[in-house]
């Protein structure tokens, strides 16, 4: 099931970022320095619309959108790790909102998606798991998340616990335990939804629904 179509991005947000893709991918391959100079315009408007849609400066959209590294543009890949003990889900306290959520960020290169989640466990919450399910893919913009100038694929997967070990904050969190579905705390909703954490519970134990990979 499709979500409800006021839940996803601004129509004129999610144009803007394609747009910038699209000059981004001619930026790389196109060798007439007249077009060159053609797509250097249409990458420069694209941010400037963002800039314009979030009502935020246009340096501050150059900072979280660096110049595009080559090849063709495409979105990045946010990964979070679900972690289900005694009735309790695994949350983070992040310190650059001071708000909860699931351990997890950017997948680095290099690594198996697996080795990625399960390093970010414990390098946020100081415990060893395993990586079980993937329960979930989700296209950023086509859920409630807040508005982003950036384009990401989510990738939620269940964890196993490999011993009983008190979770620990790590250098970018500040705290870190583990809360009922029914009491969760302030959540930063850039990382993850309530009905994230709610899905995760779902299928722990369970095949994941088809319709969760959207």
């Amino acid at each position: 099931m499709r979500q409800d179509p006021t839940a996803m991005e601004d129509t004129w947000l999610a144009r803007a970022k394609r747009l910038l893709a699209l000059a981004e991918t001619g930026q790389h391959f196109t060798t007439d320095p007249f077009d060159r100079e053609r797509y250097d315009e249409i990458a420069g408007m694209a941010r400037a619309m963002l800039a314009d849609l979030g009502r935020v400066p246009l340096s501050q959209i150059e900072m979280a959108m660096p110049v595009h590294s080559g090849g063709y543009s495409k979105p990045s890949i946010d990964i979070r790790a679900a972690v289900i003990r005694n009735g309790g889900i695994l949350l983070v306290r992040e310190r650059s909102d001071g708000l909860w959520a699931m351990p997890g960020g950017f997948a680095d290169i290099g690594s198996s998606p697996s080795e990625n989640i399960e390093r970010e466990v414990l390098e946020e919450a100081g415990l060893r798991v395993t990586a079980q399910t993937l329960y979930a893919v989700r296209h950023k913009a086509r859920h409630p998340y807040p508005a982003d100038p950036r384009d990401f694929y989510k990738l939620f997967f269940l964890c196993s616990p490999l011993d009983a070990a008190t979770p620990i904050p790590g250098p970018e969190t500040s705290d870190a335990a583990f809360f009922a579905p029914d009491a969760l705390p302030d959540l930063s909703l850039t990382r993850n939804l309530e009905k994230d954490i709610h899905d995760a519970f779902q299928a722990n134990g369970t095949s994941p629904s088809p319709a969760m990979f959207d």
